[in-house]
């Protein structure tokens, strides 16, 4: 065991590049639960997210190319959950968790004739100066763009959420969607685009999987993260600003699990593989003392009487 080998600040910039796929998906979840939908459909979004993006990025040699098609691919695909939850008004559990099932078949099919083959790099921001500050410029000034991007979309939604008309009549549709009915909002059509800012999040959140952190495509390479993302966005008590504190939290952990497994530490891997979902687990326990709750018609499907 040489736990010398970890570098810290390499350890820290890390934390924030394996947090940013979990970032864009919560924040998106985060925006649709608000909205009080509930779509456990959040992993099928990021995989094929991750397939669309990557087969695009590789098609036309451009990452940027990779990004938007990964959006629109997430946000097509939310699409079939918002015709069965608020078209067929069916129910939201087993809607999400289809969509699911159905993602991971999809993207297994279109990834076919992608496995092995290595997709264009995304350049990483220079910025003069910051970037060359002793630890501070590798931990925060030497990433990609959609790194810096993703903490700019928590910053909005917080801000919306926070200040602006459109925020006040997303949450209170999630609150009471009978009395923003009542009131005139379209609560559906509030609905549906929160559920595409979702899947489109979920989608840009894959394709940073496939294109960045992993640069290549393997099946069922996410792993997991959708479902995390979902249990964050109750770890951040639907509070888009605690979405980072979560996100870097798990980020943290996965990326020290990887490194005390590379410096031979004497813990069974299989131990450091499944700390990242004990530490979320315990930390969701004991949050669920905090008297923060969800929005109150979170899952419930709206029936307009008029």
């Amino acid at each position: 065991m040489d736990l010398s080998q970890i570098n810290p600040v390499l350890l820290i910039a890390s934390l924030m590049v394996a947090a940013t796929p979990l970032l864009l998906a919560t924040i998106g979840e985060l925006v649709v639960e608000r909205a009080g939908v509930l779509n456990l459909g959040v992993e099928g979004m990021m995989i094929v997210g991750a397939i669309s993006g990557f087969a695009v990025a590789v098609e036309t040699d451009s990452a940027w190319l990779g990004f938007l098609a990964a959006a629109v691919g997430g946000a097509v695909l939310s699409l079939l959950f918002v015709l069965l939850t608020q078209v067929a008004l069916a129910n939201q559990v087993a809607s999400g968790l289809a969509l699911t099932l159905f993602g991971l078949g999809l993207s297994s099919l279109m990834g076919q004739s992608y496995v092995g083959i290595k997709p264009p790099a995304m350049a990483r921001l220079d910025i003069p100066v910051l970037s060359d500050l002793p630890v501070i410029g590798p931990i925060l000034f030497r990433h990609d763009p959609l790194l810096y991007i993703a903490i700019l979309i928590i910053a909005g939604v917080w801000a919306v959420l926070t200040f602006t008309r459109a925020g006040l009549i997303l949450r209170a549709v999630g609150e009471n969607h009978d009395a923003a009915h009542a009131l005139g909002y379209k609560v559906v059509r509030i609905r549906i685009m929160a559920i595409l800012f979702g899947g489109a999040c979920a989608g840009l959140g894959g394709a940073y999987i496939s294109l960045i952190r992993v640069p290549q495509w393997t099946e069922g390479m996410t792993a997991g993260v959708g479902w995390i993302a979902l249990a964050l966005v109750v770890f951040a008590s639907w509070k888009p600003w605690r979405v980072l504190l979560g996100a870097y939290l798990f980020g943290g952990i996965t990326v020290l699990q990887l490194n005390l497994q590379a410096a031979g530490v004497a813990i069974p891997v299989e131990y450091l593989a499944m700390s990242p979902y004990v530490v979320t687990i315990v930390v969701l326990v004991i949050l669920s003392a905090d008297k923060s709750r969800a929005p109150a018609s979170l899952g419930r499907p709206f029936h307009a009487t008029s």
